[in-house]
């Protein structure tokens, strides 16, 4: 069935570059953390798609519709869970896929748009993690995002016009629990795809990095 939808469809033909590129020899396993990362991205938006369906962003049913989640909703826990820990799985993996090009030395040019695409993408994805703390709405959510918001508040110049951005007022609140259920369903994922497609273009122009 697959080769007649790409035959039908003219996967083939059209997107050869992208199926069929030559992969330089003497590759370790630890080539694979790029493509694992990308996976654990993939998991965390399906899971997420999922936890959209039960999850309500105000500031008296939040806690509740995780209670809810949890105890009602047939592999809510899961679903959850793997939301959870695919994303921290995916801040390591890029952690790891960042120390591999440094140590062979894959920054350097021409790839060095490639780096810089990739570093982006961890400040988004950490960004990411953070907006997605508060949604739970509880003591530990709600005492981490005051922390973490008043350090940005020390930014010289713009730090209290980026706080009151971040919070949609002086306190952590409910308008504040709205914008972070926003940067962290839409606009950061718009980012990290868009950063993505950048880093996988230059990947696609330059090849894969030759080990030392």
């Amino acid at each position: 069935m697959w080769t007649w939808f790409i035959d039908r469809f003219g996967l083939r033909e059209s997107h050869k570059g992208l199926f069929e590129r030559p992969v330089p020899e003497g590759l370790s396993y630890s080539y694979c953390l790029g493509g694992m990362a990308f996976t654990s991205f993939l998991l965390s938006i399906i899971s997420g798609l999922l936890l959209v369906f039960f999850y309500i962003p105000s500031e008296g049913e939040a806690f509740q519709s995780i209670v809810m989640l949890h105890e009602e909703v047939f592999f809510g826990r899961f679903i959850r869970g793997l939301h959870k820990w695919s994303a921290s799985l995916l801040i390591t993996l890029i952690i790891l896929h960042a120390l591999r090009v440094f140590i062979s030395r894959a920054y350097r040019p021409p790839r060095e748009l490639n780096w810089l695409s990739g570093a982006v993408l961890f400040i988004l994805v950490m960004l990411e993690g953070f907006s997605g703390y508060l949604l739970p709405w509880d003591q530990k959510a709600y005492w981490a995002t005051l922390v973490g918001t008043n350090i940005i508040s020390l930014f010289p110049f713009i730090g209290n016009f980026l706080l009151s951005i971040l919070r949609g007022g002086g306190d952590v609140n409910g308008a504040t629990l709205i914008r972070f259920y926003g940067f962290h369903i839409l606009w950061l994922p718009l980012l990290i795809m868009l950063f993505l497609w950048m880093h996988f273009h230059m990947i696609k122009k330059l090849g894969i990095a030759r080990p030392l």
